[in-house]
């Protein structure tokens, strides 16, 4: 990592002064306390306390290679036939109900949530299945709908820490839910979450099983850009979340994947201005990443980072990216995770070993004219340098990848709705386009996604 957490510190506090002329965001330092409220001492009880609601959603992709073809599919006899095309199209809907912690010094409370998936899109052509947006047969055939239990678990909790134990949803910078399809992911395990301070949190956990996307059942954990033959009976991890600055929040993060990776993360993001004149943000995420234990994918030797500013000016959102990965491997995550906090993190990840990228982006928020909820976005991301040809390992697929590049764009928009029955609905479309060279792994191809989801309680 050629800058360090020093150094972006003050390119955003001294960069820009005399365009910051209003200080909205405070500097000052936070010390660190222990908090002096305590969530289970506010505990209602385990009925008083529960709630039952959920969501749904439309998911819709249009997808469509401009050069070589990039799906196959599979016909009624059996053959597979390549294709430019793939259409997926599924209503996903979570009924989640969580219950209130008991009373006491120690209370207990649990959350189970039913997810069911139904394809409104049929075809074997159009779905060009096996994916992982629409569930398939292995033929191909597509499954109409179908159901899991998507969270399942008990918790614990003593005074503002909380143990728990089943499958549930998590997000940090080592292992995260995804949650960009019809429904979500999940994970098999224990985690324990902690904010006894004000300004420090703590979380640790274990897990043995990945509930996917687009599965029925659960599976052990691969990686997203390795050999997936190679799998990790556990995933431990451990982090912290500090805020030293009121204008600053850090975290640090490690994960173990038995017999693949060590992984450790660390990410700062600074404040600084009045977005009413300008103000600007600071982001830092860096990733180290070295292979563990039996080594299944071989030699990991990778540091990747990026580095983001973003000025705001009422309405106006204008940000700046930069990324770098250090490696003769892809920087690589969890499969069926988004544990790649990276600003140049998009359709394509812009993670090819030693690959360098850029992204400049643009966002409008209507709410200062008058429409909130309602906001455009537009960005241009380019990689170049990609070089595998170093690489000693059997992992991963990179000698090819000598010298590659792509560039990717993307218009959306999206819309929230403020109030009423359908307060919080979100609708979002956009379109992407991306263009490679012969041997960068994402392809040419154009996509059109709308999402629509409709949140709704019951109790």
């Amino acid at each position: 990592m050629k800058l360090t957490t020093t150094a972006v510190l003050a390119l955003s506090i001294t960069g820009l002064p005399a365009l910051a002329q209003a200080d909205a965001v405070s500097q000052d330092f936070i010390p660190l306390s222990v908090k002096d409220t305590s969530a289970q001492a506010d505990a209602t009880g385990f009925i008083d306390g529960q709630r039952l609601g959920g969501s749904t959603r439309n998911w819709y992709a249009r997808e469509r290679a401009t050069r070589a073809p990039l799906f196959k599919y599979y016909k009624s006899d059996g053959s597979r036939h390549d294709s430019h095309s793939r259409d997926n199209w599924v209503q996903g809907t979570i009924l989640n109900y969580s219950s209130g912690f008991t009373q006491g010094t120690v209370g207990v409370a649990t959350e189970v949530a039913a997810y069911n998936a139904i394809a409104l899109e049929q075809g074997r052509a159009a779905v060009a299945g096996p994916n992982n947006r629409t569930l398939t047969h292995s033929d191909g055939d597509v499954i109409d709908q179908w159901s899991k239990l998507g969270l399942a678990n008990v918790k614990a909790r003593f005074s503002n820490t909380t143990l728990t134990a089943g499958r549930q949803s998590i997000d940090t910078p080592v292992i995260a839910f995804i949650g960009n399809r019809a429904l979500p992911s999940s994970f098999e395990g224990v985690s324990l979450h902690s904010t006894e301070f004000d300004n420090l949190s703590f979380d640790l956990g274990t897990f043995d099983r990945l509930s996917t996307r687009t599965e029925q059942g659960t599976s052990k954990f691969v990686a997203e850009y390795g050999d997936r033959a190679f799998e990790a009976d556990h995933v431990n991890i451990a982090g912290a979340n500090y805020q030293p600055l009121k204008s600053l929040r850090t975290s640090l993060y490690v994960s173990n994947v038995e017999d693949l990776w060590n992984q450790y993360y660390l990410g700062a993001t600074h404040e600084l201005g009045d977005s009413a004149v300008l103000s600007l943000t600071t982001g830092l995420n860096y990733y180290k990443t070295r292979d563990e234990g039996k080594s299944k994918l071989g030699e990991i030797d990778n540091d990747t980072y990026s580095l983001s500013l973003g000025l705001t000016h009422q309405a106006h959102s204008l940000t700046f990216a930069y990324q770098q990965v250090n490696g003769n491997e892809y920087f690589d995550y969890l499969h069926d995770t988004n544990a790649i906090y990276l600003a140049n993190s998009l359709l394509s990840d812009f993670n090819g070993p030693n690959e360098k990228s850029v992204q400049i982006g643009y966002v409008l928020n209507m709410a200062q004219y008058g429409v909130p909820g309602l906001k455009f976005n537009l960005y241009n991301a380019r990689g170049w340098g990609i070089d595998g040809t170093h690489y000693n390992g059997t992992g991963y697929d990179v000698k090819n990848l000598d010298g590659e590049n792509h560039y990717e764009w993307g218009v959306g928009t999206s819309y929230a709705v403020q109030s009423g029955y359908l307060k919080d609905s979100t609708v979002r479309a956009t379109y992407t386009a991306h263009r490679a060279s012969k041997n960068q792994a994402d392809g040419s191809l154009d996509e059109l996604r709308i999402v629509t989801t409709i949140p709704f309680n019951i109790l």
